[in-house]
């Protein structure tokens, strides 16, 4: 089951309700959990692990056609169950009370407004199969209006209301128990090409599918697989974003995203294009044949005659520039938009109406915050509409200004409305109850000179109750990715304002491979792995201890990912002893057992520079030199060691060697592995646990 829609709540950022503002809906509310703060915990007043799974994540939100009402999700976790409950809430677009409208012991998602918003639309785990739903606005009569034999992962409904496309997974390869057909119950699995497991799940034998099927509102019948017969999905593993696919305004095409490759190809390439479906033939047409890096999230034109996407040039390098592409449909000219804008480009939006200044507007990452920007099609002139410490995740055109969402490291996601101008309002307030009684921690934005002559910024996080007479255990935070910002997100697990409320002086610099400070700053890292950005990360390091603040003599550093690559890398080169602590979860130990075993070999052909027998490349044999475990008799530092057994991306065997490793050398270590957690630990005893001996290191260690 690929399960995009249960995606969409993984990767957002979680708040938590304010049970003055939510009132219920007209229905039977069931079981909801408790995520009210203790009369310790308000007493206590800082960041809690179990605080930070009390926290509401909001998602997907959607207004309603008269501009009036938003219509959104919020999931909110059980501990002692171990699990989440999303439901659907709505909001006056102009601000005010919260009502939910879902309830019961099983998931409401995906809500989408339908006729003329008399109706909202939605998907149920209330069944054995998740199926479509509708209800009115104010959660009244609740009607399953599908009856289909597979799940529905994600849908969306046509512009004029008559057709609906959703995903579903549909099962085209044989299974060892339809070959062993006397061995019903035998577990195993059976390969002769690549790309038989994928970031954190074994092949299951099924793709994930578009269906167009048609719709009044009252049922969904005559489902047409659009992929028939196809052996890949849409959209892309593993994330099966669905903003990937989209209708054409006049409801007559289709655009989606795919990578029509398998196997060892597959593996070996970002080659994904954008495909253009035509309901009235039944016909599919590659755009971007020949343009061989990563094509992606097309939106069209308010006329349905041009589609923009997002386009990375250069093949095999997920972390390519995302430069924006618009076709014209009618002559197939392909216009390459922000040559001059050196940063990404997503969350393109194009106004449907009213668009007569040529103007489209996208999010995207500048000095570690991600702003929303406006390009006019014409001039090309790319324009700053918000500015401030936060990140704006998602952005819905609305009149001239926008509805989006909004996080910063002090708070987590939340839906604005925001203006022309620039300026905002906040719409909702999930997790108020939270803020009005926990304290959290400044963050200070910081340049710092490296040692090549540049600039680059570090976010300083202080503990909350800060006393400036007093000197605070540090830790640096290493990011991962490598190419992935140290923006303003507000994270469930890698959370600066925990760390912050632990004790601890945060030092989080936006080193060499991250996005925001132009193409070149973010490319570098590409082959040079233990190089230019370890010395960023010591740059930073050495200008925020001699605050007065800093208690240098206690510093730590943790990552996750590269980020655990990093941790790996200092340990080995930490002979002056300054850092005192380390942590790394699901860190690259071993860069030729990481070739070997991951999944993704475009990715580590790019990073790496290719394979590790290639005696005659001299960058891969310059970034296997530089292997961490080269440097394993130098470890002199005691070190905590993380990992997930379903993370396929980095496998839980490169920690495994690590501990091992630090063990044998006499080096003071411990182990948590997480069998069932993948690259990420996503559970919420897990993470509590998590976040528990994460503390109890440092503070065993720097306290």
């Amino acid at each position: 089951m690929k399960k995009t829609w249960l995606y969409l709540f993984v990767i957002v950022v979680v708040l938590v309700s304010c049970k003055p503002e939510v009132k219920e809906g007209a229905f039977d509310p069931g079981t909801i959990p408790d995520v009210s703060l203790t009369d310790e915990e308000i007493q206590n007043g800082i960041m809690t692990p179990e605080i930070l799974w009390k926290f509401g994540r909001v998602s997907d939100p959607q207004l309603s056609p008269d501009k009036k009402t938003i219509a959104y999700n919020v999931t909110y976790y059980n501990i002692e169950e171990n699990k989440g409950y999303t439901h659907i809430f709505v909001v006056p677009a102009e601000g005010g009370n919260a009502t939910r409208i879902t309830g019961g012991e099983y998931s409401c998602v995906n809500p989408r407004w339908i006729d003329d918003g008399k109706k909202i639309a939605f998907l149920s785990t209330e069944t054995d199969t998740v199926q479509f739903w509708t209800m009115n606005p104010d959660g009244t009569e609740k009607t399953k209006i599908s009856d289909l034999k597979t799940s529905v992962n994600v849908f969306k409904v046509s512009p004029a209301g008559d057709k609906v496309l959703f995903l579903s997974d549909v099962k085209l390869d044989e299974t060892p128990q339809d070959i062993y057909t006397d061995l019903p119950k035998t577990n195993v699995i059976m390969a002769d090409d690549l790309m038989y497991r994928h970031w954190n799940a074994w092949t299951d034998y099924m793709y994930s599918h578009i269906f167009v099927a048609d719709f009044d509102g009252k049922s969904v019948t005559n489902p047409v697989d659009i992929m028939e017969g196809e052996k890949f999905d849409s959209p892309l593993s593993p994330y099966f974003d669905d903003a990937e696919i989209t209708w054409s305004p006049d409801g007559k095409m289709i655009a989606y995203t795919c990578k029509k490759l398998n196997g060892k190809e597959y593996a070996l390439s970002t080659d994904s294009d954008i495909y253009l479906y035509k309901l009235a033939d039944k016909t599919t047409k590659n755009l971007t044949q020949g343009m061989t890096g990563y094509d992606k999230y097309p939106v069209f034109g308010p006329d349905s005659k041009k589609l923009s996407w997002i386009s990375m040039e250069t093949p095999g390098y997920e972390s390519d520039k995302e430069r924006l592409f618009i076709m014209d449909l009618e002559t197939g000219a392909k216009d390459y938009i922000t040559t001059d804008f050196d940063y990404n480009v997503s969350n393109v939006v194009w106004p449907l109406e009213n668009n007569s200044d040529n103007i489209l507007y996208f999010t995207s990452c500048i000095n570690a915050t991600y702003q929303i920007f406006s390009i006019d099609l014409t001039t090309r002139v790319v324009k700053q509409i918000t500015e401030g410490v936060h990140d704006y995740t998602s952005i819905a055109y609305n009149d001239g200004g926008f509805i989006a969402q909004k996080m910063s490291m002090s708070m987590a996601t939340e839906i604005f409305e925001v203006n022309a101008d620039g300026t905002d309002k906040q719409i909702t307030f999930t997790n108020k109850d939270i803020y009005d009684n926990i304290e959290f921690g400044k963050v200070i934005e910081k340049w710092v000179t490296t040692t090549d002559n540049k600039q680059m910024l570090v976010w300083v996080i202080l503990p909350p109750k800060f006393d400036a007479t007093k000197k605070y255990p540090a830790i640096l935070y290493c990011q991962g990715g490598p190419q992935s910002a140290v923006s303003q997100f507000f994270s469930y697990r890698w959370n600066f304002q925990m760390m912050a409320a632990d004790g601890y002086i945060v030092i989080a610099p936006n080193r060499r491979g991250l996005p925001g400070f132009g193409t070149e700053w973010n490319a570098q890292i590409s082959g040079d792995y233990g190089g230019q950005n370890m010395k960023d990360y010591m740059s930073a390091v050495n200008a925020v201890k001699t605050e007065p603040y800093v208690d240098a003599d206690r510093i730590g550093a943790v990552g996750a990912s590269y980020g655990g690559f990093s941790v790996y890398w200092l340990a080995g080169h930490n002979q002056d002893k300054t850092f005192k602590a380390f942590i790394a979860h699901c860190g690259m130990f071993n860069l030729e057992s990481q070739y070997a075993a991951t999944e993704e070999m475009f990715f580590v052909n790019h990073d790496l520079g290719g394979a590790y027998w290639e005696e005659d490349n001299k960058v891969a044999q310059n970034s296997y030199k530089n292997s961490p475990h080269n440097f394993v008799q130098n470890w002199n530092t005691p070190i905590l060691i993380i990992s997930g057994g379903n993370d396929f991306r980095i496998p839980y065997t490169e920690s495994l060697q690590a501990f091992n490793a630090a063990q044998l050398n006499g080096v003071e270590s411990k182990l948590l592995i997480f069998p069932e957690e993948s690259h990420f630990v996503l559970k919420p005893q897990n993470s509590i646990l998590w976040q528990r001996e994460f503390k109890a290191w440092l503070d065993k260690y720097l306290k």
